[in-house]
């Protein structure tokens, strides 16, 4: 939680927070993925795509989320870009954004290391937030450059 400026979920906090993606997964088939490392088995956050409104418009964003003890692995950025793909690829989406906390300098790496780039910002309740995109164009675009 440290990338929200916030103390863990107690108990009726993550129960909500699980209630909630399963909502999300049943209304749009799909949500965040957890990421379990290969290694040694442990569940160490998630990464994957919620439906948000921002700026007054309803849209994909890529989220991910990883245990501090596992950062500055490209652990992020591999979910990430697997997420990425399987937007663009299988669910067919056009676009999809990251909302990065102003100061979150690791989570802004991680939408450029994917191939966003910064958009713009907003305030979403009283929070500062970059917002990054990318296109399924600008995705292709990039693989045939390779």
């Amino acid at each position: 939680m440290a990338a929200f400026a916030a103390t863990p979920f107690d108990r009726p906090a993550m129960q909500r927070w699980v209630e909630r993606s399963l909502q999300h997964q049943q209304r749009h088939g799909h949500g965040l993925f957890s990421i379990i490392h290969r290694r040694d088995g442990c569940l160490i956050g998630d990464c994957g795509i919620e439906y948000k409104t921002v700026l007054g418009v309803d849209q994909a964003e890529l989220g991910y989320d990883l245990r501090s003890d596992y950062w500055n692995r490209g652990l992020a950025t591999e979910a990430a870009e697997a997420v990425r793909d399987h937007a663009f690829g299988v669910l067919k989406l056009t676009r999809l954004i990251s909302m990065i906390r102003v100061g979150n300098a690791p989570s802004q790496r991680v939408a450029e290391k994917v191939g966003m780039r910064r958009e713009g910002a907003t305030t979403m309740s009283g929070v500062d937030y970059w917002i990054y995109a990318i296109s399924s164009v600008s995705t292709s675009t990039r693989d045939r450059l390779r």
